[in-house]
């Protein structure tokens, strides 16, 4: 569904991401991990289209996205929850997601935008019961079913998730982790995840990249880097006995 191919990326004069290449298949969870600064982030950036590509290319279910504005590339099926949430914070629980379906407003989606905003109160619970409260009260767990919620309105096909257990408590990371899974299994979304707690992440993932200053230096499925002694000493917290 997605195909990167050499793709590199500055921030000014700075080679942030240096021909890194991957791919995501229908229906799967991939996790792309590594530490701060590794460019993680600025990759799912870049195939949401706020940045640019200097150089290789990005393709989604087909389609060339390399030089899609970020308005196109959603429409086109891509949903990014960006790290930190990014909620709007003086707005309602229901205002953001209102929000998130803005490229489908119009009198003719009316019903089927509010059916679609039971579905996510179904899936969280609590922003149902809190939809007319200020975003901005809700605690960090709450805030990220609101930014999964807020992605989820724009019907996406794959969602970019950017550090969801950012922050939280290990009960609560565990939950947003299930939400991740059930989203897969019950509406088929694949996901591309970056997340810095590798052991979580690879857990719930079919496959895995692993990502070093700007570039894949590992990949596999989940079951070989979790066996992988180099991820285990770094990424997994595991002391590898030497042979």
């Amino acid at each position: 569904m997605l195909i990167l191919k050499n793709v590199d990326i500055f921030y000014s004069r700075v080679h942030a991401v240096r021909r890194v290449s991957l791919h995501v298949n229908q229906g799967e969870i991939v996790a792309l991990i590594g530490g701060n600064g590794a460019g993680k982030t600025t990759l799912l950036t870049t195939i949401s289209g706020l940045l640019r590509s200097s150089g290789g290319s990005l393709h989604f279910d087909g389609q060339d996205i390399t030089r899609l504005r970020p308005e196109h590339i959603v429409a086109a099926g891509i949903s990014q929850v960006p790290e930190r949430r990014l909620v709007f914070k003086p707005m309602s629980v229901e205002d953001n997601l209102l929000l998130g379906a803005y490229q489908r407003r119009g009198l003719k989606m009316r019903n089927q935008i509010q059916q679609e905003i039971r579905q996510v109160y179904e899936m969280f619970p609590v922003l149902g019961q809190r939809r007319k409260q200020s975003a901005g009260t809700l605690s960090g767990g709450e805030q990220q079913m609101l930014a999964i919620g807020r992605a989820l309105m724009a019907k996406p096909r794959m969602l970019l998730l950017d550090e969801p257990g950012m922050g939280l408590a290990p009960a609560l990371s565990q939950m947003i982790f299930r939400h991740v899974v059930e989203l897969r299994d019950a509406f088929g979304l694949t996901v591309l995840l970056v997340e810095q707690n590798a052991k979580c992440a690879l857990r719930i993932a079919n496959r895995g990249y692993v990502m070093e200053t700007g570039r894949i230096i590992l990949q596999g499925s989940s079951e070989e880097l979790q066996l992988n002694r180099d991820v285990q000493r770094a990424y997994l917290g595991r002391e590898v006995e030497q042979q």
